[in-house]
C-alpha cells in the first residue's frame, strides 16, 4: 500500500500524482473493511481521486504529471476557482481544489492509524481517537448533518484489537502496530509535502 506513496515523493521536492493516486487507491482498499466509518470519510475523497484520474488522463494530461506543475498551468489558464466560490458540479473542479480536498481526508486517514498504532492500554479506545482525528482534519469543513452521520459512524467503530486484526490478519497485535506506525508515517510524509506545496503555490483557499 505504502509503495506509491513513497513513489509520490520526488527527488526534486515535488509531488507525482500519479503515484499519489495509485497510492490513494491502495488505501482506499486498505480502509473499506476496518469499520463502517472508514467507507463512510473515504467515499468522499474516492470521488476526488476519480476527478483528479480524468486530470491525468485527459487531453491537458502533461499538465497534470506533477503538483508544481499542475498548480502552475492551472493559474496560467485561470482554471482555479475564486477565493470563496466553489464549481457547481465538482467534477468540473480544478485539479489543484480536488487535490486539496482529497489531502483533508489522507489527513484524517493518516491520523486514525497513527492513534490506533500508538494508543495504550487504559487509554481511549479506538472510536475515540478516530473521533478526535475526525474533528482535528475533516469536522470544519462539513456541514451539521454530515458531523452528526461521521459521529454516529464512529460509534460503530470495531475496538482498537478488533481493527489492529482487520487491518492486518493473522498477525500479532504488536507487529500490527509496528505496520501501522510505519504506514502512517509514510502518510505524513506525503501530506507534509503536499501541504507545503500548496501553500507555496497559494492554493489553500481554494476550500
Amino acid at each position: 500500500m505504502m509503495s506509491p506513496f513513497l513513489a509520490c515523493l520526488s527527488p526534486e521536492g515535488d509531488v507525482e500524482l500519479s503515484q499519489y493516486l495509485a497510492g490513494w487507491r491502495e488505501l482506499l482498499r486498505f480502509l473499506t473493511p476496518l469499520g463502517s466509518v472508514f467507507p463512510f470519510a473515504t467515499s468522499e475523497a474516492f470521488v476526488k481521486v476519480t476527478t483528479l484520474e480524468v486530470c491525468i488522463l485527459g487531453p491537458a494530461a502533461l499538465h497534470y504529471e506533477s503538483l508544481a506543475n499542475m498548480a502552475t498551468w492551472e493559474r496560467q489558464a485561470e482554471l482555479l476557482e475564486l477565493q470563496g466560490t466553489a464549481p457547481r458540479d465538482q467534477a468540473r473542479a480544478s485539479g489543484s481544489r480536488t487535490l486539496l480536498l482529497s489531502l483533508r481526508a489522507l489527513r484524517w486517514s493518516q491520523l486514525c492509524l497513527h492513534r490506533v498504532a500508538t494508543g495504550t492500554l487504559g487509554g481511549p479506545d479506538a472510536g475515540v481517537q478516530c473521533g478526535d482525528a475526525y474533528s482535528t482534519a475533516l469536522a470544519e469543513h462539513h456541514p451539521w448533518l454530515i458531523r452528526q452521520a461521521a459521529c454516529l459512524a464512529i460509534l460503530a467503530l470495531p475496538s482498537r484489537g478488533c481493527l489492529l486484526q482487520l487491518a492486518c490478519p493473522g498477525t500479532r497485535q504488536a507487529d500490527a502496530r509496528v505496520a501501522l506506525a510505519q504506514a502512517a508515517r509514510v502518510l505524513d510524509d506525503v501530506y507534509n509535502r503536499t501541504q507545503s506545496l500548496l501553500t507555496r503555490h497559494c492554493l489553500l483557499q481554494l476550500a
